[in-house]
């Protein structure tokens, strides 16, 4: 398959450099994360022509084998920013906007894998909008895991206490210290680090005695923000901190929650990177998490740190925030249960990807970052999918999604794979598809609002109009009402 015209293979991850977590346009104006607008084998400037339509341009012998990624699958910063601001009343437009953030945050609601394994669901219906044109909706969906059986933890707190840090952004650290103290039991470990020159050691491999460790409880309630910025001393601190406590078959974590006012070196980014640990190597994931305001917040510190580190990047606007991601969600934001998960979508010839919700796809598997993936967890790609030989298809027609991936306990390379015919997939959309639809159809609506393109009414009706079919599946479902309601507020 020849590559798109208008979508090069790396279509965000370390390509960033426009503040969208995508790669940005191309000199024609196209090709971003998340909104790919050109077919392969179609020249963007011959719409209405014989090429544009199939003729010679069309590759229809070879079957497609695409390489698809998402960012670890509980990196979910951006949607909460973007609720954060719309409906507090603010703009989006110096927000970034990364898709594949959005499909980690919500919940689909997948099949859970059986213990210690991965699944892959399939599904896709043909976009009546649009001719020879599917929605494909994959999710690689994780075992769960009963909070009350997780290993023990060796958590390593680097607390960024700097000036920037006062009024909410501190407030919001000690929610986040908070939520983490009460999910906490005997067993578990803590460290804490503050960024300061001196880089204090606030507290050094402490017992957990159980939920709401009293000290701990004590020593949170102290936190202030009267320090230096020191980043690179807090995470070496850190570093040391969590590799003299480790014990085996504990799962060690680095936890960094700032405001966002520090820049990552090269120097940080490298420690970062090399404490992820290598092939069959547990390492040491870097959580990030990010404090105060959606208009204040700067989330390029996180997204760089939590790339090098194999971790989560969450923004913590609210005490309610915190208790989300760090009582509810602790399970899945701190553990992993599969490595370097790989998918591989076989497609039909003539095929190509148009839109898509992850980061990265490419016909070259080195070409795409592999990902961790938590318990109690999914990682979903959707895309819109088009065929330039329509006449090669029957309902015999087969389509597979291969999961590649490695135990995050034994190091033992896995594989699953589905395969399904056209025919089988030719039903209606399923709720979760359709919730997909939805949801892809609200990012392209804020990127598009972002950037300031098209008319924003239309924009946003035609989002709401996805969001509506998708609501008559699921009725109340809590990620569509919200999405509808920021949709309404912008």
């Amino acid at each position: 398959m020849a590559d798109c015209p208008c979508a090069p293979t790396d279509s965000g991850g370390g390509g960033d450099t426009d503040g969208y977590g995508s790669a940005g346009l191309d000199d024609e104006g196209c090709g971003r994360a998340g909104e790919y607008r050109c077919s392969c084998g179609v020249d963007p400037e011959a719409e209405g022509t014989e090429e544009s339509s199939g003729g010679d341009l069309c590759e229809a012998e070879a079957p497609v084998v695409l390489h698809l990624s998402a960012d670890d699958s509980n990196s979910m910063s951006s949607p909460v920013q973007v609720r954060t601001a719309a409906l507090g009343g603010g703009a989006i437009s110096s927000l970034a906007i990364r898709p594949w953030e959005f499909f980690n945050y919500y919940d689909f609601e997948y099949p859970a894998a059986e213990a210690g394994q991965a699944t892959v669901f399939l599904e896709m219906a043909a976009d009546p909008g649009a001719d020879n044109a599917y929605n494909l909706q994959i999710a690689v969906s994780s075992s769960a895991i009963d909070p009350a059986a997780r290993p023990a933890v060796n958590l390593t707190l680097v607390l960024d206490t700097s000036g920037s840090m006062s009024g909410e952004p501190i407030e919001r650290l000690r929610d986040v210290c908070r939520a983490l103290a009460a999910r906490l039991r005997a067993g578990d470990m803590i460290s804490v680090v503050t960024w300061d020159t001196d880089n204090s050691v606030v507290l050094d491999g402490h017992a957990i005695t159980g939920a709401n460790d009293p000290a701990l409880v004590e020593l949170i309630a102290g936190f202030d923000a009267d320090g230096s910025t020191d980043l690179h001393g807090g995470l070496v601190a850190g570093y040391e901190l969590a590799a003299k406590n480790a014990k085996p078959g504990d799962v060690s974590r680095l936890i960094l929650i700032s405001d966002g006012g520090a820049n990552a070196g090269i120097t940080d980014v490298d420690l970062i990177a090399a404490k992820a640990g290598g092939e069959n190597e547990a390492g040491i994931y870097l959580v990030g998490v990010g404090v105060g305001s959606s208009a204040s917040y700067n989330d390029q510190l996180m997204d760089t740190v939590t790339d090098a580190g194999k971790g989560a990047a969450v923004f913590i606007p609210t005490k309610l925030e915190a208790w989300r991601m760090f009582d509810e969600r602790f399970v899945s934001t701190l553990m992993v249960a599969a490595r370097d998960v790989k998918v591989e979508l076989d497609l039909p010839p003539g095929f190509a990807i148009t839109r898509f919700s992850g980061e990265e796809y490419s016909s070259d598997p080195a070409e795409v970052e592999p990902q961790h993936l938590a318990p109690n967890d999914a990682m979903i790609f959707h895309q819109h999918v088009e065929t330039c030989a329509p006449e090669l298809l029957t309902p015999e027609t087969p389509i597979t999604v291969t999961a590649r991936y490695v135990d995050a306990a034994t190091f033992e390379p896995r594989e699953v794979s589905v395969t399904r015919t056209l025919g089988d997939l030719a039903a209606d959309p399923s709720p979760r598809l359709k919730k997909g639809m939805a949801l892809l159809a609200y990012t392209d609506a804020l990127t598009a609002l972002r950037l300031g393109q098209g008319d924003a009414p239309v924009v946003i009706a035609e989002a709401i109009d996805a969001i509506d079919v998708a609501d008559a599946a699921i009725p109340n479902d809590a990620a569509l009402v919200e999405i509808r309601a920021v949709l309404e507020a912008l």
